[in-house]
């Protein structure tokens, strides 16, 4: 029995009014225990069905308790017996995949403190408010995250900011004429060439950077202080710090950030318990299938091959492009061709009995894969291309880049960009080797602090306007899927697992990632 769970269950129900006697403690924490994913929960879906009961008394003794575990844990063998009767998708089915261009929009009112939906239009050409819509946006999503951070809220007394105690932040606009270290956000703009800036919603200052992992668009803390040339010089700079998952939906609790849909409580409940015994659930992910090389290809089939013939077979094989060895632009004449060698893979994976009855198949197109551009987020792969496919695998899901899924109470995001690269060009310097000298490892510690799957200049890549919140990570899901043409690599951070299955065309390399346990396995033929 954890002492922690028992002094967490006494204090939730002791601030509903409630003395608990012994007997009914450890009824409580038998049923709690069997949510060891949901704990919070499960004690308030305890409270909220007590608080229907007629009880004659606060203090709570077994019977009372007893009476409503059984009723809850009945409604779950009922909803279990039908489970078609539950809102998970088409079919009963645990597994939802969530198309880019659906994710809800949320914006932060700082005034109220509170994010509302967007309701208008998403146009793809979005005008010029659109584009400053983008940046405020992110702005602001990363500034009332912070203020709820202990370190950067207003001091109850006067007493002087040091290393290590609070710092407040400062508005750009008030540094005018103060002098001392402050405390500043901004967005790092370099709005004269050679000259950087740092921008929040009111005012830029110039400022002179000092060390760390930046680039153009990147949303920065720096202590310094204002020099009499008004030039800002930086003595501590980096990224906003993260917030727990859990404390972010504790505050905004019934908004669907991810876009998966708000379940119940009870719904909660159920899933934590189904995923828990989901132990074999499997995702084979893999990344850079060129369908015109032959050896990919047949590569390709001794994994499926592989797969066909273990005890228990994969949920979903996750294939991200880029489908072609060579980019699907203007000067790309061979579309029939590629359409046929989809048709090829769909005849391949047909030939696999278990795999076609028993696994899903997702597929995510590359940066450079046939598509109207190379904006992001990115249609699905052109129905031209796949249709010979689907004729073999009828089921076959063609989603977005990047993509996101829901399985069971699990929140992953897939997404397929050379980011990796992108993002140690535009730095503006060398990344500090102070804490980890690993490049994948700085990169999932930007995106993460960032919110944002592709922090870098719209220069460097462009991002639709309107949609440039399907690329938020907030609040962080659970598991960060980054396909990348760099070497395969696994990287757990403040409770995210993320992970590059490595290009499966230029080394073989995969990964079989099991969402129960949230296990990376690195694989390669």
């Amino acid at each position: 029995m954890s002492a922690v769970l028992k002094s967490k269950v006494q204090r939730k129900f002791k601030m509903r009014g409630y003395t608990i006697k012994l007997e009914a403690l450890a009824e409580i924490l038998s049923f709690v225990n069997r949510f060891p994913d949901a704990e919070d929960d499960a004690i308030d879906l305890l409270l909220d069905e007590l608080h229907h009961l007629s009880l004659k008394s606060s203090i709570l003794d077994k019977e009372a308790v007893n009476k409503v575990v059984t009723l809850l844990l009945e409604a779950e063998a009922a909803v279990e017996e039908n489970p078609n009767s539950a809102t998970l998708g088409v079919g009963g089915s645990a597994l939802r995949v969530i198309n880019a261009f659906d994710i809800p929009k949320f914006r932060y009112d700082p005034v109220k403190k509170i994010f509302y939906e967007h309701t208008g239009r998403n146009p793809i050409h979005g005008d010029a408010s659109a584009k400053a819509a983008l940046y405020r946006d992110r702005f602001l999503l990363l500034f009332q995250r912070l203020s709820r951070d202990p370190h950067f809220s207003r001091p109850n007394f006067g007493s002087d900011f040091s290393d290590y105690g609070s710092c407040e932040i400062s508005p750009i606009q008030s540094l005018v004429g103060q002098t001392g270290r402050r405390w500043i956000m901004g967005l790092i703009s370099q709005l004269e060439d050679g000259h950087f800036y740092l921008e929040d919603l009111n005012a830029a200052v110039e400022y002179k950077i000092t060390t760390g992992y930046f680039s153009e668009n990147t949303i920065v803390l720096a202590e310094g202080e204002m020099l009499l040339d008004g030039v800002f010089q930086v003595k501590t700079c980096g990224f906003p710090p993260l917030e727990d998952r859990e404390k972010s939906f504790s505050y905004f609790s019934g908004v669907d950030f991810f876009g998966g849909g708000i379940l119940t409580k009870e719904e909660t409940l159920r899933l934590s318990e189904l995923e828990s015994r989901a132990v074999n659930d499997m995702f084979v992910i893999l990344s850079d299938i060129w369908l015109d090389n032959e050896e990919t290809v047949a590569n390709l089939e001794t994994v499926l091959d592989g797969y066909e013939n273990v005890d228990v077979v994969p949920s979903l094989f996750v294939f991200m492009g880029n489908f072609c060895s060579r980019p699907c632009n203007l000067s790309f004449n061979s579309f029939s061709s590629l359409r046929l060698q989809f048709g090829k893979l769909g005849q391949a994976i047909a030939t696999h009995q278990r795999l076609m009855e028993q696994s899903r198949f997702l597929f995510i197109p590359g940066p450079d894969d046939a598509g109207p551009s190379t904006v992001l987020p990115r249609c699905p792969l052109p129905k031209y291309i796949t249709e010979e496919l689907q004729k073999h695998i009828p089921n076959a899901i063609f989603s977005t880049n990047p993509c996101r899924i829901k399985f069971y109470t699990q929140e992953i995001v897939f997404f397929r960009q050379d980011l990796l690269y992108r993002m140690r060009r535009s730095c503006l310097m060398p990344p500090s080797t102070e804490e980890t000298s690993d490049p994948f490892e700085h990169l999932v510690a930007t995106i993460t602090h960032q919110s944002h799957l592709c922090p870098l200049p719209l220069s460097v890549q462009p991002i639709i306007w309107n949609y440039d919140h399907s690329l938020h990570l907030y609040p962080t899901p659970h598991t960060i899927v980054l396909g990348d043409r760099s070497e395969q690599k696994a990287f757990k951070y403040t409770g995210i697992t993320c992970f590059n299955p490595g290009s499966f065309s230029n080394d073989n390399t995969f990964v079989a990632y099991r969402p129960c346990t949230r296990e990376v396995e690195l694989s390669a033929l």
